[in-house]
């Protein structure tokens, strides 16, 4: 756990309003997470949200044999288990820990008591959801239409985004459950990348050597996830600072 961790390294809780961090911090607790811990499963009862300051969450849609499919990423930029405010308090997909490090605990009794006030918090909490539900649908069609290559990139970008450095932690076969592809999929993608120069794989740990290659390798599902998040998230946090 980061010791230096604070919680306006989430970026939803950095754009509050002073009163309401004042009602909400007090009732945080940073925990530690894993790399693969899970947060609930599908069908939980979700008792508390999570938000990450430099971990990463993976929501997963688990089929009946077990195997699954990443539907969408939480990092630094957002908070699981919005289906609370909603008046949803069972979650549909896994909450998977993808990037291990620090996250705030915060009650789902306490969240949903806040987000009724209808104030700030409430503004970012449905932007946030409209931005998720976005990349949930972007995700659906990339997995349907582009390659594994492809797939990989973008995965890898979205990653990077919700991190403080250029080098993930992640074994090949945890990414190919993420994509619901192929081990061996994962493996030859990954070395195309590696033989180009874009990354270096070893042992579980990716670095990217050229991150504006590895856009132009590229769908346009990444850019499109991101222009959401920047048009419906980033840009009226800008707005209000």
């Amino acid at each position: 756990m980061s010791e230096f961790a604070r919680p306006e390294q989430n970026l939803l809780l950095a754009s509050l309003t002073v009163a309401e961090k004042d009602r909400l911090y007090p009732n945080m607790e940073l925990v530690d997470f894993q790399l693969g811990d899970i947060l609930y499963d599908s069908h939980d009862v979700i008792t508390d949200v999570f938000y990450p300051v430099d971990s990463i969450v993976s929501l997963l849609y688990v089929m009946e044999d077990g195997s699954s499919a990443e539907i969408a990423v939480v990092g630094r930029e957002g908070v699981t288990g919005v289906g609370l405010c909603m008046g949803n308090s069972e979650s549909a997909s896994r909450a998977l820990v993808q990037g291990a490090g620090s996250a705030y605990r915060l009650s789902g009794d306490v969240f949903k008591e806040e987000f009724r006030r209808n104030g700030l918090f409430h503004d970012r909490v449905l932007r946030y959801t409209q931005a998720l539900l976005s990349q949930m649908a972007q995700t659906a069609v990339c997995n349907r239409h582009h390659t594994v290559d492809q797939q990989l990139c973008r995965w890898v970008l979205l990653s990077l985004d919700r991190l403080p450095s250029n080098k993930l932690v992640m074994t090949q076969q945890l990414i190919a459950n993420m994509l619901g592809v192929r081990r061996e999929g994962v493996t030859e993608a990954a070395g195309k990348l590696q033989k180009l120069g874009i990354i270096r794989y070893s042992r579980g740990r990716i670095a990217v050597l050229d991150r504006d290659l590895l856009e132009e390798r590229c769908c346009e599902c990444y850019s499109v996830v991101k222009r959401e998040f920047d048009r419906l998230v980033a840009a009226p946090m800008r707005e209000s600072a």
